[in-house]
């Protein structure tokens, strides 16, 4: 596993967790560069969501205030952990309703882009849809499958959230919009994927997804489009180790960038 030159930060007895003036700055300037780029390319319900979530401007959120809004709206939180966590870890946080969180935030050197996720992607990208019934319940199935799996289908079942949680599209009346946190959390990835005509965009299909392979080092050279969250409300309820199965009978896609 790749290893992280971040520290995680840990709270005090009261849920803070103390920043620096530098660390506020830095998510301020992520926030504000990455607000001003929502219009016309983040579906309608993320922009409603963010709204919800009411971030603070000019500092980082506080985990427990994060957790607060989410358990309002869907009974989830948020719980911090070290910047890369194992699927032993992922699944069961997701199976009970705790979005995983890296607590540091990316230094200046970093600003456009960082491998791995930090307090920026995590809390900006991934919690507002959590408010959404429709979208938490998916996220909470998924753990729970990745619970039941076997640890070989792990890496497979992460195809499914990468396509999904993190890089997937949405059909509106307006067009193709963003609602993924990877794409949500990048200025380069958010105009990659709605604007640029060298991606492949294909209606969503869990087997299909399932069947393609990913790097998380480049800008994506394939995203899946649902046509609403009903479509992650419906996924839920369905049988994602059968789809598994089912994907593994077809087989792999030929990944469709250099490997």
């Amino acid at each position: 596993m790749k290893t992280s030159t971040y520290q995680s930060k840990h709270p005090d007895e009261n849920g803070h967790i103390p920043y620096s003036a530098e660390e506020d700055a830095v998510w301020r300037d992520l926030l504000e560069r990455q607000v001003g780029m929502l219009e016309g390319r983040a579906c309608r319900p993320w922009i409603n969501a963010l709204r919800e979530m009411n971030f603070p401007k000019v500092r980082v959120p506080q985990l427990k205030d994060v957790s607060e809004m989410l358990n309002a709206h869907t009974g989830w939180s948020v719980a911090p952990v070290p910047a890369l966590i194992g699927f032993t870890e992922f699944f069961p946080l997701l199976a009970n309703r705790q979005f995983p969180v890296a607590t540091f935030i990316r230094r200046r050197e970093d600003f456009d882009y960082l491998q791995e996720p930090d307090i920026f992607h995590e809390v900006f990208g991934h919690t507002p849809p959590l408010t959404d019934h429709r979208f938490a319940a998916f996220v909470e199935a998924y753990g729970k499958a990745g619970l039941a799996a076997d640890p070989k289908d792990h890496v497979m079942l992460a195809r499914l959230f990468w396509f999904t949680v993190e890089f997937g599209l949405v059909n509106t009346d307006d067009g193709i919009r963003a609602y993924g946190a990877g794409i949500m959390s990048s200025p380069g990835e958010l105009t990659w994927a709605l604007e640029s005509e060298k991606p492949l965009r294909k209606p969503f299909d869990p087997v299909d997804a399932l069947r393609t392979p990913y790097r998380i080092d480049i800008m994506q050279p394939v995203y899946f489009v649902i046509d609403s969250f009903d479509d992650l409300f419906e996924l839920a309820q369905s049988d994602l180790l059968g789809y598994i199965n089912e994907a593994r009978r077809l087989g792999m896609h030929e990944p469709l960038y250099k490997t």
